[in-house]
């Protein structure tokens, strides 16, 4: 359904992405891992055209792309077909919880407010958020802000979500209320690609996992090959390094 091929992106001098290849298909869960610097983040991005990847393609919907010279009206097309999870939530500080949900459907789609309104709350259900529908985002914890914005994402129906480290702005007590929304997502057969430094969810929900380090793709593979027997060394000391974080200290 989505596959890129070639992406290229600098910041001045810094060359951040190194000719990145990546493959979604309809229904996959794709996890992108990786130290902080490699690029996981600017791949999203320009992916989601929210930077300007300077080379590369995509086909998506079997239709191919110039990265490098898509017009604002094929962004603006295919920024239909796709939902956007940011780490900071990025709500809208004078409005609800609903009228953060349906604000896309009523300007940007020009969806009547009853519709709106009807589809905004089933999609507060499914993230366990209707009983806040009337909250302000102040009113919210992160955790709950989070599903709202997943809210948001998912009420266009959207043929596939990003997210972009979607519990790294979070207090650890909360990040399982927002992983458990994207698994329930994910056994729903929703289409996402994953930024995300929580290893034991891209273990256990992902179908294919990526591994970056210094603005490359190192390796790829089914979870179980990628978390259990990793064929390239700087994946092998990136897992080492995690789990070694991630171990109780010693009493």
């Amino acid at each position: 359904m989505l596959e890129v091929k070639g992406i290229e992106k600098s910041f001045d001098d810094l060359k951040v992405l190194r000719g990145v290849n990546l493959k979604v298909g309809r229904g996959d869960v794709v996890t992108v891992i990786g130290p902080s610097g490699s690029g996981k983040t600017t791949l999203l991005r320009c992916i989601n055209f929210l930077e300007r990847a300077e080379a590369g393609e995509m086909i998506f919907d079997d239709v191919r792309y110039r990265l490098d010279a898509m017009t604002r009206k094929e962004i603006a097309a295919l920024r239909k077909k796709t939902a956007f999870v940011f780490q900071n939530y990025n709500l809208f500080r004078n409005k609800t919880a609903l009228q953060n949900v349906t604000e896309g459907l009523v300007v940007a789609r020009k969806v009547p407010k009853s519709e709106a309104r009807e589809a905004g709350l089933r999609a507060l259900q499914k993230v366990g958020m209707a009983d806040r529908a009337d909250a302000y985002p102040h009113q919210l914890s992160g955790g709950q802000q989070q599903r709202v914005a997943i809210a948001r994402a998912i009420v266009t129906e959207p043929e596939v979500i990003f997210f972009d480290e979607p519990t790294s702005a979070l207090d650890p007590e909360l990040v399982g209320e927002v992983l458990g929304v994207m698994r329930n997502l994910a056994s729903e057969g929703r289409t996402m690609l994953i930024v995300t430094h929580e290893m034991q969810f891209a273990r256990n929900v992902a179908n294919h996992v990526v591994f970056m380090d210094d603005g490359a793709v190192v390796e790829e593979g089914p979870p179980e090959e990628i978390f259990g027997a990793p064929r390239e060394e700087r994946t092998r000391k990136f897992l080492q390094s995690i789990m070694n974080r991630e171990a109780p200290a010693a009493l």
